[in-house]
Order: structure tokens, then C-alpha cells, then sequence
């Protein structure tokens, strides 16, 4: 695992990574030492320490209480800078498309739809013999946009704005202080986090794959747990004094 020191930028995907995938999204469990690692890990690195995930904004605010972190969220269609200013792309016009998932839902509860600000997700976890279907009813979807596209993640597919990705969200992270000219890090354990991984990965810096699976990212890690352990390891070894970065509301 790379080191993380005071002149890395640190990115980090929440789901599977930060946290163990749960059965639903909401049943996800945020272990007692996150925070205070993450609150520790941005003062260490002056603020360039940024969560790069598919959840909503919202969501992670919440998950992550009192933190108040730069974000970029659902894949970058909406991204916290480090000033709190938020920016946020057009969101397609989903609402055919949701509606066509819930009826789908209803005719096969093991079925979840997810609607987001600019995105919406169809979840299969509890029924992966439908993977064909939904993938099916997805890509349908797509076809009659021109201004979307679809992601497939684990036991999920999602349409989300054409152009995003977690890697340009991270390139845009980079090219504003505090990020700006600091060797990026950046960990996740999903086919989402692969473009994430070759943006920082084109800025010399290391993608860090989280779990089992093909990657181009360089390094890797076993599981959360693992993940976890390596960021308590960094806080002490960015322990030195230095002035407080508030993150709190």
C-alpha cells in the first residue's frame, strides 16, 4: 500500500470501501473509527481529502455527520469544493424512464429503482437471476437519450449524465487548491472507481483497488477493514502539530 504523506491528495469511494456493502443502501454501517480518522486524515493533508462516490450529496452528509467534506457525488454530476461552494451538472429528464423501472419493480419485487438528483439506479442484489432483464430494460432506457449513459456497477445498473465519471470528478478536484499539485491517491473496490483509478493514475499518482477483481488500478487491498486500518496507520504518521482544518458544520 502507498504511503499516504502531507503532500498526497487523498480520495476515497464509500460504499465497499470506507464502509462493508451492506444488502440495501441504507443499512450500510459507518464503523466508530471513520470519522475520526477522516477528520484527522484532511487536517494531516490541509484539506485534500475529498469522498468520490454514487450516493447522493445528502446521503453522505448524513452518513458521515459532523464531517463536512469536499464531495464529489452520484459519479460527479454534483461536487463540494473544499470552499463549500457546490457545483452541480444539468440533470437529464429521467422521469419516462423511472417510471418505466417502477413498473418493473412491481411486476418483480426482488427489484429496487434508486432515484437520484441527475442519475437512477436499478438495484438487483436480491435477485441476480434478473440481471439479463434489467440490463435489458437499462439499456432500452438509454437508447432514447442522447444525453445519458449507463454505469454497471455490483448488482446494480445506473443511467447518469453522459461526460461524468469519478476520474473527471477527481481531475477537477485536482486542478483547485487545496488538491493542486499534490500526488493523488485514490481508493475504491467497484468497476465504477476505474476511471477514478487511471485519473490519478495519469497524474503519477496510485488507484488502490479494494477487494477481489480485474483493475488497472496499481495497488490493492484486501477488503474495508483492511482499507480502514490503513488510514488509522496514516494518522499517526501525519500526527505532527500543526493548526486544526475545520470540517464541522
Amino acid at each position: 500500500m502507498p504511503s499516504i504523506s502531507p503532500g498526497t491528495a487523498l480520495f476515497l469511494d464509500f460504499d465497499g470501501t470506507l464502509v462493508d456493502l451492506a444488502t440495501q443502501p441504507e443499512a450500510v454501517r459507518v464503523t466508530p473509527d471513520v470519522i475520526p480518522a477522516l477528520q484527522q486524515l484532511a487536517t494531516g493533508l490541509n484539506g485534500a481529502l475529498a469522498i468520490v462516490s454514487g450516493r447522493r450529496l445528502a446521503d453522505l452528509d448524513s452518513l458521515l455527520a459532523p464531517l463536512h467534506l469536499p464531495i464529489a457525488a452520484e459519479h460527479g454530476a454534483q461536487r463540494r469544493l473544499a470552499s463549500g461552494e457546490i457545483m452541480k451538472m444539468a440533470a437529464p429528464d429521467l422521469r419516462d424512464v423511472i417510471c418505466r423501472l417502477h413498473a418493473l419493480v412491481q411486476r418483480h419485487h426482488g427489484l429496487r429503482v434508486e432515484v437520484k438528483t441527475a442519475a437512477v439506479a436499478l438495484h438487483y442484489r436480491h435477485a441476480p437471476e434478473l440481471e439479463d432483464l434489467c440490463l435489458q430494460a437499462m439499456t432500452d432506457a438509454v437508447s432514447s437519450s442522447a444525453d445519458v449513459e449507463l454505469l454497471h456497477g455490483k448488482c446494480v445498473f445506473e443511467i447518469k449524465p453522459a461526460g461524468i465519471s469519478k476520474g473527471t470528478a477527481i481531475a477537477a478536484f485536482m486542478a483547485q487548491p487545496p488538491f493542486t499539485g499534490r500526488l493523488p491517491l485514490f481508493a475504491g473496490d467497484d468497476v465504477t472507481d476505474e476511471a477514478g483509478f487511471s485519473a490519478v493514475q495519469q497524474l503519477g499518482g496510485c488507484g488502490i483497488k479494494v477487494g477481489e477483481g480485474t483493475t488497472r488500478a496499481l495497488c490493492h487491498c484486501a477488503s474495508p477493514t483492511a482499507l480502514r486500518q490503513w488510514l488509522r496507520r496514516a494518522c499517526q504518521e501525519l500526527a505532527a502539530p500543526r493548526a486544526p482544518w475545520n470540517l464541522q458544520k
